[in-house]
C-alpha cells in the first residue's frame, strides 16, 4: 500500500500530492530551485480533515511537517524525505470580522496582507507587520510567535491572539475559540502552541485581536553618530508622543547605504554622512494635528542637539518609501554569494557596543564578505545579514560563535522572533537554563510521545 492511499478515504484526489507531484513544491520561499523531498503533501480544507490526517499518521508513526507561507528563517519547514507534509494553503478563509468585539476569526492559511486588507475594510487594524506580509500565513506566524515592526506598541503575536484551535499529534482537536481578552480559568493552553514551531500541534484556526484603525500616520528618518544618542532619543520620542509611537527602527550606516543605493525607488532620504539612521513611526487620530506635533517634536530635538539631521515624510507615498527601505532586505541578500541570517535580542543599552564588536570580529573571519545590521532597537531585537563566500559548516560555525558568543553573559537571546528550528538548536542552552530545556522536553514528550510533529526541530 502506498503512503498516499492511506488518505484517500478522508481527502479528495486533488488534496493529495504524491512524490511524483512535488517538482513544483519547495521547503522555503527562498529555495524554489530545490524541489521538496517528502513522502507526500496533503492539502486539508477543514480542522476535521487535519484531525483525521493526524490520526492516520499517529497510527502509522509517520512524521509530520507543516507548511504555511514558507518564509521561516531557521529551518522549521525543512524536510528529510521521510515526512508527510501538511500544507495549510487551503485553510485560507477569513470566517468573520466582528467590529463590535474587534476580532477576526481566520483559518491558519490566511496570508497576513489579506488580514490587513480585511481589517482596513472595516476601519480596523491588525497591527502585526513585517516584510514577508505578502507571503506569510497566520498559522505559521502564530506557531513562531512572530514579531515585526510594531512590537513596541502592540506586542508580539501572542499578545494579538485571543482564541486558538489546534490538533495534537494523536488527532485530538483542542479548541478555545473565544473572543474575550480576560480569561483566567486555569491554564492558558493556547500559549503552548504559540511559538512552539509546530512541535506540539498543528494550528488550524485563530481569533485575532484588532485595534481601531489609526486616522494619522507620520514617519521620519533621523541621523546620529553615537549609539548612546539613539537611546536618549528613543526615550525622548516615547515620552513626547504620549503612546503614539509605533515603530523605532535602527539601521547601521553601511546597511543604510546598501539599502538605498540599489534603485531610484529606494533613494536615501538622508545623506550618507552619519553612523546610525533611525526610522520612527507614530500612529494617531488626527493627521493635521499629529503631523504638526510630530514636526515640532523633531524641531525641538534639533534645536536641543539631540539629533544631527532629520527628514519627515510629507505624504503617504513618502511613508511607503521610508518603510520600503527598511523592509526590502532583498537589496542586501541579492548581492551576497551566500547569506546567513540572525535575529538576536539583548538589553537596549548594550546594543551599540555589542554590534560594534561583532562587526570588528566578523571582518577578521576569512570567507565573510558582507556584514549588515539593522533592527527593532526599541524592543532590543537586532538583525544581522552576513554574506559569505561558501556554505562550509566550518565557516557557518565561526560566524555563529561570533554572533552568539557573548549573549549568555548579558542575558540576551539567540532568537528574538524567528524561532529555533534546526539552525539554532545547538545554541538553545545559551539563552535557556538546563531546567527550562528539561521542562520543554517533558512537554514535548507528553504531547507528542512518538516525536512525530516537526521532528528534529528545537531539540
Amino acid at each position: 500500500m502506498s503512503i498516499t492511499s492511506l488518505f484517500t478515504t478522508i481527502l479528495k484526489s486533488d488534496q493529495i500530492l504524491g512524490p511524483d507531484d512535488l517538482s513544483h513544491r519547495y521547503h522555503h520561499i527562498w529555495h524554489m530551485d530545490q524541489p521538496l523531498n517528502a513522502l507526500c503533501v496533503l492539502l486539508p480544507e477543514t480542522t476535521q480533515q487535519v484531525s483525521e490526517i493526524m490520526k492516520i499518521c499517529y497510527a502509522q508513526e509517520l512524521p509530520i511537517v507543516v507548511h504555511g507561507g514558507l518564509t521561516n528563517l531557521v529551518g522549521s519547514t525543512e524536510t528529510t524525505g521521510d515526512e508527510v507534509v501538511i500544507s495549510t494553503e487551503r485553510l485560507n478563509k477569513i470566517e468573520e470580522t466582528d467590529t463590535a468585539s474587534r476580532t477576526m476569526t481566520v483559518q491558519a492559511g490566511v496570508i497576513l496582507e489579506n488580514i490587513h486588507n480585511a481589517a482596513t475594510e472595516k476601519s480596523l487594524l491588525f497591527p502585526l507587520n513585517f516584510g514577508a506580509k505578502g507571503s506569510a500565513q497566520i498559522g505559521g506566524i502564530i506557531s513562531t510567535n512572530a514579531g515585526g515592526l510594531r512590537v513596541l506598541k502592540y506586542g508580539m503575536t501572542r499578545q494579538l491572539v485571543l482564541g486558538l484551535e489546534a490538533v495534537t499529534a494523536d488527532g485530538t482537536i483542542i479548541s478555545s475559540m473565544k473572543k474575550i481578552i480576560k480569561d483566567n480559568s486555569a491554564y492558558d493552553l493556547k500559549q503552548l502552541f504559540i511559538g512552539s514551531e509546530g512541535t506540539l500541534g498543528v494550528i488550524t484556526r485563530a481569533i485575532l485581536k484588532l485595534e481601531e484603525a489609526p486616522q494619522s500616520r507620520n514617519a521620519a528618518y533621523i541621523a546620529f553618530d553615537e549609539y548612546e544618542d539613539v537611546v536618549k532619543f528613543l526615550k525622548y520620542m516615547d515620552s513626547h508622543l504620549a503612546g503614539k509611537m509605533s515603530g523605532f527602527e535602527l539601521i547601521w550606516k553601511n546597511s543604510y547605504q546598501q539599502m538605498t543605493s540599489v534603485t531610484d525607488a529606494v533613494k536615501p532620504p538622508l545623506p550618507y554622512d552619519y553612523n546610525y539612521y533611525v526610522l520612527v513611526e507614530a500612529l494617531g487620530s488626527d493627521q493635521i494635528k499629529d503631523q504638526e506635533e510630530f514636526q515640532q517634536i523633531l524641531e525641538n530635538a534639533l534645536e536641543n542637539d539631540l539629533i544631527l539631521d532629520a527628514v519627515m515624510a510629507q505624504s503617504p507615498s513618502d511613508i511607503e518609501w521610508f518603510f520600503r527601505i527598511r523592509e526590502d532586505v532583498n537589496n542586501l541578500v541579492d548581492f551576497m554569494k551566500h547569506d546567513q541570517h540572525f535575529d538576536i535580542s539583548l538589553p537596549i543599552p548594550l546594543i551599540g557596543s555589542y554590534i560594534k564588536e561583532r562587526y570588528e570580529t566578523l571582518a577578521l573571519i576569512n570567507g565573510v564578505e558582507q556584514v549588515y545590521a539593522f533592527g527593532h532597537v526599541a524592543d532590543g531585537n537586532i538583525h544581522f545579514m552576513i554574506g559569505k563566500e561558501n556554505l562550509s559548516n566550518d565557516l557557518k560555525k565561526k560566524i555563529d560563535h561570533c554572533i552568539y558568543g557573548g549573549l549568555k553573559e548579558i542575558g540576551g537571546s539567540v532568537s528574538a522572533e524567528h524561532g529555533i528550528g534546526t539552525h539554532k538548536k545547538d545554541y538553545l542552552e545559551l539563552c535557556r537554563t538546563k531546567e527550562e530545556i528539561s521542562l520543554m522536553r517533558s512537554l514535548k514528550t507528553l504531547m507528542d510521545s512518538k516525536d512525530l510533529l516537526n521532528p528534529g526541530k528545537i531539540f
